[in-house]
C-alpha cells in the first residue's frame, strides 16, 4: 500500500551546477551532495531506461531532512533528450510543474528576481485561497511559487469555509 510521496526527479545536464543554483537562487538545502552511481546494482535499478552504460550523478534538495524533496539527476553518459523546443510549458503530458511554498509571495518574488529568475508571468493571482506567481529554472523545469493565507492548512485545502 503506498504511504506518501518522496520525491519528484528534474534531469539537469550538470547536477554539480544544479545543486549550486538550487541551493544559492533559491535557498534550497543541498541534503545529499552530488554522487555518482554505476556498476550491477545500478544496471539492475536502471539498465531498462537508461541508455547503457547506465551512470548516474545525483543530488538531493530539500528545505529539511524528510521524504518531500527534489532529486536532480544527470546521465553523463547518456545523450539528454530535451523534452519540448521553445520557452516552458506546462500543458505536455507528464509532470509540468513543481509546486513550492513561500510566506510572503511579494519578497520572495521580489528576492528571486534580484538572484536572476526569470518568472513565466507578471504578477501574482488569488486562486482559491492561494496567492501564485510561475518561474522556471534555466534548464526549463516550471515551478509555481504558493502562499497559503491559512498556515493552519496544508496548501490544498486553503479554499472553502
Amino acid at each position: 500500500m503506498l504511504v506518501g510521496v518522496a520525491h519528484a526527479a528534474v534531469c539537469v545536464p550538470d547536477v554539480e551546477a544544479a545543486a549550486l543554483w538550487y541551493s544559492e537562487v533559491l535557498g534550497f538545502e543541498v541534503l545529499s551532495p552530488p554522487y555518482r552511481m554505476a556498476g550491477p546494482e545500478i544496471e539492475r535499478d536502471m539498465g531498462e531506461l537508461v541508455p547503457g552504460p547506465v551512470v548516474v550523478k545525483a543530488a538531493i534538495v530539500g528545505f529539511r531532512a524528510s521524504d518531500h524533496v527534489i532529486e536532480l539527476i544527470e546521465y553523463p553518459e547518456a545523450k539528454i533528450v530535451a523534452s519540448q523546443h521553445g520557452p516552458p510549458s506546462i500543458v505536455t503530458g507528464g509532470i509540468t510543474h513543481i509546486g513550492l511554498v513561500c510566506d510572503d509571495i511579494i519578497e520572495t518574488r521580489r528576492d528571486l528576481s534580484t538572484r536572476g529568475v526569470e518568472f513565466l508571468v507578471n504578477g501574482i493571482a488569488d486562486v482559491a485561497g492561494l496567492r501564485t506567481t510561475w518561474f522556471a529554472d534555466p534548464w526549463g523545469t516550471v515551478f509555481i511559487l504558493l502562499e497559503k493565507r491559512r498556515s493552519e492548512r496544508p496548501y490544498w485545502a486553503q479554499h472553502g469555509p
